[in-house]
């Protein structure tokens, strides 16, 4: 009983710590809710969950074979550098944009889908999962053997609901009390925050692969 604790815990403490920072899932989790309200924001959760629950799951059972591929895993970096400041263009030109952007529910088939192919294009997580689960499992913060392993998922999962939530209303907040962050949330902060994110992530990509 006690490990299953620990699985729950560590997994919950690693995945809301890793999802609370900026990033354009909790960005459009952000719209969802400013738009349609909490019920269409659980569904959109929902769907990011899905995706982000199988990906734990395949990385937690093939850390150590997908840490071998330095070549997969530096693609996937790569991609998503450059991913970074394609986002940073995209909130820049629609937050920019003169035209009235229509409600997020009506841009798409429903929350969930949305969720679910936002989260697919997340590929920085397979090596953030990748390699938080070897070092897990390599100090012995968890143990995988029998049910346990869904246990530790099932942490996750709710950490990174819990993480992205927290966010979401947060900015939610600040928006509605500041007439600054409303105006220039979406198509100046948010662009920016991305383009910086891009850039210290390839400067990370540049020492870890060329220097």
């Amino acid at each position: 009983m006690l490990q299953l604790l620990k699985n729950l815990g560590v997994g919950f403490l690693v995945s809301f710590l890793g999802s609370v920072p900026l990033g354009y899932l909790n960005v459009v989790g952000y719209d969802v809710y400013a738009q349609s309200g909490i019920n269409q924001t659980f569904l959109y959760l929902l769907g990011v969950l899905t995706v982000e629950a199988i990906i734990i799951y395949v990385t937690l059972v093939f850390a150590d074979q997908l840490m071998k591929r330095k070549k997969l895993l530096k693609f996937i970096e790569g991609f998503s550098l450059i991913f970074m400041f394609v986002l940073a263009y995209i909130f820049y030109a629609s937050g920019n944009s003169a035209m009235v952007q229509q409600k997020t529910i009506d841009k798409y088939a429903s929350p969930f889908v949305l969720g679910v192919v936002l989260s697919c294009f997340n590929f920085i997580q397979i090596p953030f999962w990748t390699g938080w689960n070897l070092y897990l499992l390599n100090g012995n913060y968890i143990d995988i053997r029998q049910s346990r392993k869904l246990v530790y998922v099932f942490g996750t999962i709710m950490g990174t609901f819990a993480g992205m939530l927290t966010l979401i209303l947060s900015l939610h907040y600040i928006t509605s009390q500041t007439g600054f962050f409303s105006k220039y949330l979406m198509g100046v902060i948010i662009p920016l925050v991305f383009a910086g994110v891009g850039i210290f992530q390839g400067f990370k990509f540049y020492k870890k692969y060329y220097g």
